[in-house]
């Protein structure tokens, strides 16, 4: 349900949408010039997706819980490790080994029993994102990698989703909000009218590699909260169309605007690896299929069993033969592969074939060969 859909009656008093102990609670913001009531009953209406429970997602998290925000969802696939506990506050030594979904539900549930909170203990990829991303107001962006920026971006403006982004590296911190609509009915500049481009594999540190002070993504993931709030209870323009930067080892601030930049329409999600060039973990134990080989198979009708891996409608435009199992339920159609004959697995570059072939290894799968360059290499 879009905040904008979200008209609150408030003139019947608030004993009539509020229980007494949420009237207690919410105190603070009942008083609030211009925020009131009114703009507490928008939050307890309103929901936020918050993508990443770790050092933003986990302050963000937390304030928006304590704010009252009616639905909260938290999506993450990873699990809490000590060196996790040195910013990331919702957690504690005996969430060790824990999945971090489920660790920061119970954590906020216990801040806030008045809220509902869904845990997605899942990584965020381009078969998932529309259906977790569609039913939620607000999305706030906790990721830390690239990929999943340009993914959650894309999928935000397909969806018309307001986004809260925010970034940390050692001392630095950004925030900002995308795919806002605007009074002119427009939507506000996106990612990738800042960043168009990915920056080169390995130019940016991460916070393993180059580290972060501690306290940094509790103040950016306070602002996210700040932004996320703002934009369901409707108080106040959001910091869009704006980059606010922060450095926490000087205090140093400054604000950037930038523009909308006029690109092809974000119609569908990609291959977001492979487009920010990020090595697939455990890609060397893949066997290669080189374009030349398969051909040469193919022509001599070698007795190899495909596997095209993209989705549906892609493979009804056009394929190499063989069967058609997407990505996204390799798993569950597992059985439909033999074990007992040479697997040719593709897709369309060959990064989700590769996807593909990895859960399958994990599965006990040994006969599996990746169609290097996929269909465009076959071109």
């Amino acid at each position: 349900m879009s905040t904008t859909d979200t008209k609150i009656n408030t003139s019947v008093g608030q004993a009539d949408f509020f229980s007494l102990s949420e009237q207690k609670r919410y105190a603070r913001h009942f008083a609030l010039p211009g925020f009131g009531q009114e703009g507490q009953a928008r939050l307890k209406s309103g929901s936020a997706l918050v993508i990443g429970a770790g050092g933003l997602g986990c302050p963000a998290l937390l304030y928006l819980a304590a704010a009252g925000v009616g639905r909260i969802g938290i999506v993450d696939g990873d699990r809490v490790e000590e060196s996790n506990l040195q910013r990331q506050v919702l957690f504690t030594t005996g969430d060790l080994g824990k999945p971090k979904a489920e660790a920061a539900k119970c954590r906020i549930e216990a801040l806030n029993p008045h809220i509902q909170v869904e845990a997605f203990d899942r990584v965020l990829n381009s078969e998932n994102a529309l259906d977790l991303i569609r039913d939620y107001d607000v999305i706030v962006d906790g990721s830390d990698n690239f990929p999943t920026r340009y993914l959650v971006n894309d999928a935000c403006v397909i969806l018309e989703k307001n986004l809260v982004y925010g970034a940390i590296s050692a001392f630095e911190g950004q925030v900002a909000v995308f795919n806002w609509l605007m009074e002119t009915g427009e939507r506000s500049p996106n990612y990738r009218d800042l960043f168009p481009e990915p920056p080169e594999p390995g130019a940016v540190q991460n916070c393993e590699e180059g580290g972060v002070l501690g306290v940094l993504p509790g103040i950016i993931g306070s602002m996210q909260a700040n932004e996320a709030l703002k934009i369901l209870s409707g108080y106040e323009a959001p910091l869009h169309s704006r980059l606010f930067i922060m450095d926490a080892a000087t205090l140093r601030t400054m604000t950037l605007k930038f523009k909308k930049q006029y690109f092809d329409p974000i119609e569908k999600l990609i291959d977001y690896e492979g487009f920010c060039g990020v090595p697939l973990p455990g890609s060397d134990k893949i066997t290669q299929m080189a374009p030349e080989t398969f051909k040469s198979l193919m022509n001599a009708e070698a007795a190899c069993f495909l596997v095209d891996v993209r989705e549906p409608e892609e493979h009804d435009q056009g394929n190499l033969g063989g069967i058609n199992i997407p990505l996204g339920v390799i798993r569950e159609q597992a059985h439909l592969i033999p074990s007992d004959q040479p697997v040719v697995v593709y897709c369309q570059s060959g990064r989700r074939s590769r996807h593909a072939i990895l859960q399958l290894q994990g599965m006990g799968f040994k006969n599996l060969l990746n169609l290097s360059g996929g269909m465009d290499g076959q071109l």
